[in-house]
């Protein structure tokens, strides 16, 4: 291995010293002006963008079960109420006469049975002496059952009444602040199919979290536990950081897109956030800390195809015939040369397209040295699209080519065609 390892890496040397040795002796880069950005070395993060919205943790909308008006507002907007506390109370005249409405029926069903039972009871008494019928007997006992009936049904009446008379009252269900009061003094609400809305309850504006929608595109590398960070054009020079804790699996379809809900967990200490509040934020899906980068466009650069044939010439035969079987085995140390998007060194045919930024891959650059470049090879790792964290014979403001410049005809090589990988 240590052998194989050596024969490489001359290799590679053969071939950077015969493209230097090239570039040297041709008076064609002169003829080109060669674009270039620097290596640089920092932190590389991978990022994900969204917008979302902001609301409290736990929000509570505050109903009535029972219809009538509103006789007396107990809370306001921003008002901090506790669980159980009143919000507000309904007129309850049409339901204390409900209640003593109730309380007459199971009044007079108590009195049927007191004279149910007398009647049976006497009845019972003359049967078991065998002076009165049979029929009249099943009688008194079906009228004596049918009244203690009447009277459990008019309790429960009575106790439905009282129910309704104490859903007049409206307390708060959890302990929080009011963000939201829909009705005044006055105000007749209506309990049926729907039950109206009074209050909008939140427990607690110190926790807060964000609603965002992530598009598909994104959405897989978004993990549970992530940071975020994000800003409110309310505070713009504030940067608020919270914490993906959900992410739904229910999607949804804005303009053809589908976007997914992922929750994320704020503190608001503060108390500067407010709900309805719109966030940009940022989801970081990787951080590579200090660590070399160049810019993508390098690793997509390549010069004419005759620097190409001229380098190929320069090297021995020996290391031509290695290059030729390695190319052959589908392995890359070969120079691709085919122009329409697949490598000739590679045996499966597949197109480099579908291996692009792939990490642990290997890829050449092209450094600026004066007015000639030379090939270096790289293996890549992080990426952010822009910038593309790599690992090789570089360093920090070394010049890496993305484009050349004619000076003759001023025509600028696309920076983006083909890569090449050696």
């Amino acid at each position: 291995m240590k052998k194989k390892r050596i024969v490489t890496v001359a290799v590679l040397l053969i071939v950077v010293a015969g493209g230097v040795a090239f570039f040297a002796a041709s008076g064609k880069p002169e003829n080109v002006q060669w674009l270039s950005l620097p290596v640089a070395r920092g932190n590389l993060d991978v990022v994900v963008t969204a917008t979302g919205t902001l609301a409290a943790d736990t929000t509570v909308q505050v109903g009535t079960q029972v219809s009538g008006t509103i006789a007396r507002l107990y809370a306001d907007w921003n008002s901090r109420v506790r669980q159980g506390q009143i919000l507000a109370r309904l007129d309850t005249t049409f339901l204390w006469a409900s209640v003593e409405q109730v309380q007459a029926n199971l009044q007079k069903a108590k009195v049927a049975e007191e004279q149910a039972k007398r009647t049976f009871d006497r009845v019972k008494k003359l049967f078991d002496r065998n002076l009165d019928s049979q029929s009249d007997y099943d009688t008194a006992l079906s009228d004596y059952q049918t009244s203690q009936a009447n009277v459990t049904q008019a309790q429960t009446a009575l106790d439905q009444a009282k129910i309704n008379l104490s859903y007049a009252t409206i307390k708060s269900p959890i302990s929080g602040v009011v963000i939201s009061r829909n009705v005044d003094i006055g105000q007749t609400v209506a309990s049926s199919f729907n039950t109206p809305t009074l209050f909008t309850v939140a427990n607690s504006l110190s926790d807060m979290q964000i609603q965002a929608s992530v598009d598909e595109g994104d959405i897989g590398s978004v993990r549970v536990g992530q940071p975020v960070t994000f800003t409110v054009d309310a505070y713009p020079s504030d940067v608020f950081k919270g914490k993906v804790t959900q992410i739904r699996l229910q999607p949804t379809v804005v303009q053809n897109v589908v976007e997914y809900t992922v929750i994320i967990d704020v503190p608001n200490p503060e108390l500067k956030l407010m709900p309805g509040m719109t966030a940009n934020l940022t989801i970081q899906i990787a951080e590579h800390p200090d660590v070399l980068k160049i810019p993508t466009t390098a690793l997509r650069f390549m010069p004419p195809e005759q620097y190409y044939t001229d380098m190929m010439k320069n090297l021995p035969d020996s290391v031509k015939e290695r290059i030729e079987r390695r190319r052959q085995n589908g392995g890359r140390e070969g120079f691709a040369r085919n122009g329409g998007g697949q490598s000739s060194g590679q045996g499966n045919g597949q197109s480099f397209q579908n291996k692009e930024l792939t990490p642990g891959s290997f890829f050449r650059v092209w450094v600026l040295n004066g007015k000639q470049i030379r090939p270096v090879r790289v293996r890549i790792g992080l990426s952010d699209g822009t910038n593309t964290e790599v690992d090789g014979d570089l360093k920090a403001g070394e010049p890496v080519v993305i484009g050349m410049l004619s000076q003759a005809g001023g025509q600028q090589n696309n920076p983006f065609m083909q890569r090449r990988r050696f």
